[in-house]
């Protein structure tokens, strides 16, 4: 039997996509923001497409600031959409 793929939703494009596809973004216990580059950093985390088309959608909507329940500072958006840029 194949090995199950996790899929998980991008906040910005409602598009469902393998967990390795996307792009995790973290708020820690702590309430510190953070790329999560391996999956597994503790914390409450939402999914972008690795794509900066959709960080710019996301930022436009608000849905990653909703999935996450706090503001993002603009240093944040730059952040996220160069590591999205990268990887794309």
């Amino acid at each position: 039997m194949p090995k199950k793929i996790p899929m998980r939703k991008c906040v910005a494009t409602n598009e469902r996509f393998p967990k390795k596809e996307l792009l995790r973004i973290v708020r820690t216990p702590e309430g510190e923001l953070a790329i999560d580059r391996t999956g597994r950093t503790n914390g409450h985390g939402a999914y972008l497409k690795k794509d900066p088309e959709a960080v710019r959608l996301a930022k436009k909507k608000g849905s990653l600031e909703s999935a996450l329940e706090m503001k993002i500072p603009e240093e944040f958006w730059q952040q996220i959409e160069e590591e999205a840029a990268k990887q794309s």
